[in-house]
């Protein structure tokens, strides 16, 4: 980015987020240190406070989440300052061990510094591996193939079952990926039952607790965090109706349909809408017996209006993509499936990247 642009983008934000804080008396003379400092070094630095409402305003401004409702509420962690490779682990693990919080899923977010190229190679920092078997026949997670077979390179001894999470991998600049096991200890899995199917529970499903995203840039006034893992709690049907439903991951709707005694080939009945829902039951059911937080797709939709109307009060448009608002099942029963939405993307905000292993 030139010169230009980054002073622009500084501006842009600072403006934003002295006026919100109500420090516009400030204003003035900390753009003229963020000028000078950019003309010196091409960069420059956010102070604590303006890292800190960046990243909730970049949660704000997400407009594929349904849950921007408590966009304010999210603990921050300012891992700047740190550069050696155990030391980003032990900041995973604790942001691992403070999100999950015993079940009572806190948002958190950890930034790491946004100069000294670390990266984090999971999409997740907890997530499930997906192998191949001889036959050609997907065990686990299809979605995570690639990544656990960089994990494998990396030394990682695969344990071939259906629900291993991998380990943490990190990168600083140009050093080999090192990775670390996850302990068992901090790592919420929760095992799905259902209320009223007794074997539902000998499917051996479960899911983790904690949906903490690791593969996406943090941009805040033009400064590019690569490194900024986040978290909320999971909406039941990310579960329910994609994880384990979905055909390109785990498939599981036509297990279920035949627990409940349906016929595959009669679509009258249908079969995987009936199941589906059965599935996102039991993921619900489970987690709130667990006391894990979870919330169901109807309060996130009814919350996400809330939020809607609140910003409007506050005198901001709210932008957000329709088609990942509204959820995969019941959606036309919900107000969100009926709101215009604008999907302008604003700054500052959070932004995919490439995996890492793809670029080397």
């Amino acid at each position: 980015m030139d010169i230009n642009s980054l002073k622009q983008r500084a501006e842009d934000y600072l403006e934003l987020c002295y006026n919100e804080l109500n420090k516009s008396h400030l204003l003035e003379a900390r753009l003229a240190e963020v000028h000078k400092e950019i003309e010196s070094t091409r960069a420059y630095e956010l102070l604590s406070f303006e890292l800190v409402y960046g990243t909730k305003v970049a949660w704000r401004n997400s407009n594929k989440c349904i849950g921007r409702l408590f966009w304010r509420t999210m603990k921050v962690f300012d891992c700047r300052k740190l550069s050696h490779s155990e030391d980003i682990f032990q900041a995973l693990l604790n942001h691992i061990k403070t999100a999950t919080n015993e079940g009572n899923i806190k948002s958190t977010i950890t930034v790491f510094n946004a100069h000294n190229g670390i990266r984090i190679w999971n999409p997740q920092l907890l997530c499930f591996a997906g192998y191949r078997d001889e036959k050609g026949r997907i065990i686990g997670d299809s979605k995570q193939l690639s990544f656990t077979k960089e994990c494998m390179k990396l030394g990682w001894i695969p344990k071939m079952g259906q629900f291993d999470i991998l380990p943490l991998v990190i990168q600083v600049g140009d050093n080999k990926p090192e990775f670390r096991e996850i302990p068992e200890e901090i790592i919420s899995i929760v095992p799905i039952e259902h209320p009223f199917i007794d074997s539902f529970k000998d499917m051996g499903l479960k899911w983790y607790s904690t949906p903490i995203i690791s593969n996406m840039t943090l941009e805040i006034g033009g400064i590019e965090f690569h490194a900024a893992p986040f978290n909320g709690w999971y909406m039941g049907t990310e579960i329910g109706a994609r994880n384990l439903a979905d055909e390109s991951r785990y498939n599981m709707l036509p297990k279920v349909a035949k627990l409940m005694g349906l016929k595959l080939n009669d679509k009258n009945i249908l079969w995987k809408d009936r199941a589906l829902i059965e599935l996102n039951s039991a993921v619900l059911y489970s987690f709130k017996k667990h006391r894990v937080k979870i919330i169901d797709h109807h309060t996130a939709s009814k919350q996400f209006m809330e939020f809607l109307r609140k910003e409007t009060t506050e005198g901001r448009d709210v932008t957000a993509d329709w088609a990942w608002i509204v959820p995969p099942i019941s959606g036309s029963t919900m107000e969100v499936f009926h709101t215009e939405m604008n999907n302008e993307v604003k700054s500052p905000n959070y932004f995919y990247q490439q995996e890492p292993w793809s670029t080397k």
